[in-house]
């Protein structure tokens, strides 16, 4: 990090030092201006300290991009590699956000109630909506805690989807939206959004009582995630590319141009 903070100041330096050669009578050789910017920076170490200062927000966001630009290299490597092993998933008879044969699949082990998970469903939402008929979403529980708020979520999307997948996705998006509403009414919240949706409801609070195909989807869900050793929510596996944790759109669309570029071959 201290190494990036001088390379931010040096670049600051050296633009000061291109201004003051541009204006000079005799341009500077190169090793004339290496020898300018360091005479610089040791004999008016202060000069660099106010160039920083006054420039802090360019010198953030050149220490940002290559961050980036760092975070990206070695996450394309990695999902590079990814995409020679291959992962299996059991995703039939679960709902499907998107068109159901797109050649990228998203597949996310998430928490409602998580905090990241609820960051990371807007990124999702953008990626759908840019890659429109290319990308699918499938969502897979794994609740922080086995009988908590988020689990029973679970339970009745799953028990929902089972009368209307188009109810049982709207559904999932007021779970993320009003995911306080979720952790502090819990059933009695989910009983009322579902009613809002306009249920029926004596079908659906039976199927979340008993229905054994829903307790065999979320018994596969756990499974899965200890198979591929899924430690953390939210964690994605876009096609064979897997993306642990909440990153950023640039990061997502990334790895799904490469899930892309893999499917055609």
């Amino acid at each position: 990090m201290v190494k990036s903070w001088l390379m931010v100041g040096f670049i600051l330096v050296m633009s000061v030092s291109l201004s003051i050669q541009a204006h000079a009578e005799e341009p500077m050789g190169k090793q004339e201006l290496q020898k300018f910017i360091l005479d610089t920076i040791r004999q008016n170490p202060q000069v660099l300290i106010d160039i920083l200062r006054n420039n802090s927000e360019t010198v953030l966001d050149i220490a940002q991009e290559g961050s980036n630009q760092r975070r990206i290299h070695t996450l394309q490597k990695q999902w590079q590699k990814d995409l020679g092993e291959k992962k299996t998933l059991r995703t039939a008879d679960r709902p499907v956000l998107g068109e159901k044969d797109a050649p990228v699949r998203i597949v996310a082990f998430s928490d409602f109630t998580c905090h990241y998970c609820q960051a990371s469903k807007s990124v999702v939402d953008s990626i759908l909506q840019e890659f429109k008929g290319k990308v699918s979403f499938q969502f897979k529980s794994i609740p922080f805690e086995e009988k908590g708020p988020s689990a029973l979520a679970a339970i009745w999307f799953l028990a929902i989807s089972l009368q209307d997948e188009a109810k049982a996705w709207q559904f999932y998006n007021l779970m993320f939206d009003e995911s306080d509403k979720l952790k502090a009414e819990n059933e009695r919240f989910l009983r009322k959004t579902a009613k809002d949706l306009k249920l029926n409801m004596s079908k659906l609070e039976n199927d979340v009582r008993s229905n054994k195909k829903i307790k065999t989807l979320l018994r596969e869900d756990r499974e899965d995630a200890d198979k591929l050793n899924v430690e953390g929510t939210p964690c994605f596996f876009v096609n064979n590319i897997v993306v642990r944790g909440a990153q950023p759109l640039e990061f997502f669309r990334l790895a799904v141009k490469m899930a892309l570029s893999d499917a055609k071959k």
